[in-house]
């Protein structure tokens, strides 16, 4: 049975393809001549863009630079301001550790004389 489909498909495909008119190709058109001009306008028009683009990726290369040269300079302030602000605490920091320092000694010499004037009547010789 499985042949008899095949060779029923294959005599309806023949009959099919003999039975149908060849399409008749029309003739070729006449070949129409070269026009330079509008070439020669898309190639000057190609140029201008080019160019353009070149001009365009310039101006934001420029401006890339003048960003990075403005976000480094104003990192170098922010840094110069930091240290600044830093040099001044220290300062601040040491002379409140001077005075500390002054007034503890003072405390100390005032503790000392009083300790050597009450040391020095029970020293003294008595009469």
């Amino acid at each position: 049975m499985n042949k008899s489909v095949l060779i029923a498909a294959i005599v309806a495909i023949g009959l099919a393809a003999c039975g149908k008119e060849e399409v008749k190709v029309a003739p070729a058109a006449p070949v129409a001549p070269k026009v330079e001009a509008p070439a020669a306008a898309a190639v000057d028009a190609a140029k201008a863009a080019a160019g353009a683009a070149v001009d365009a990726s310039k101006d934001a290369a420029g401006k890339t630079v003048e960003a990075a040269k403005d976000a480094a300079g104003k990192t170098v302030e922010a840094a110069k301001d930091a240290a600044g602000k830093t040099v001044e605490a220290a300062k601040d920091a040491a002379g409140k550790t001077v005075e500390a320092a002054k007034d503890v000694a003072k405390d100390a010499a005032g503790k000392a004389v009083d300790a050597a004037k009450a040391a020095a009547p029970a020293a003294a010789p008595k009469k």
